[in-house]
């Protein structure tokens, strides 16, 4: 299987060199509570001094560093998602992810879901 970019020195990877097989073990995931926000922000400026975007794949943490990627499991998908704004410590939860993210994981119908997830 040729992976293009991804292939090391130009050559073929068997699965077992692939990063997520067992040769490279993936990260714990921890559980955690995650929400989404919406239109009622787009547009406005966020912690990191970006526009929220609802269609893009990025997150507010009330403690992640800005700028950190993290991924999202919920049921039997994942996201990827950038951290660019804040939440308040005090909501109980770990994440308010943009619109596109909740929409992909499928959590837009319960707004707040109990998901893992771990730095990449």
């Amino acid at each position: 299987m040729l992976l293009g970019r991804r292939a090391f020195c130009g050559g073929l990877l068997s699965l077992s060199q692939i990063p997520g097989s067992s040769a490279f073990p993936q990260p714990p995931t921890r559980p955690g509570v995650a929400s989404w926000y919406g239109p009622r922000f787009h547009g406005r400026l966020t912690a990191s001094g970006a526009r929220y975007n609802m269609h893009a794949m990025t997150a507010a943490s009330p403690w992640i560093k800005l700028g950190s990627v993290v991924k999202i499991y919920y049921r039997d998908r994942l996201v990827i998602v950038t951290i660019n704004d804040r939440m308040p410590t005090s909501s109980h939860r770990d994440f308010d992810l943009s619109k596109a993210a909740a929409q992909r994981l499928g959590m837009i119908e319960s707004g707040v879901a109990k998901i893992k997830w771990s730095f990449l």
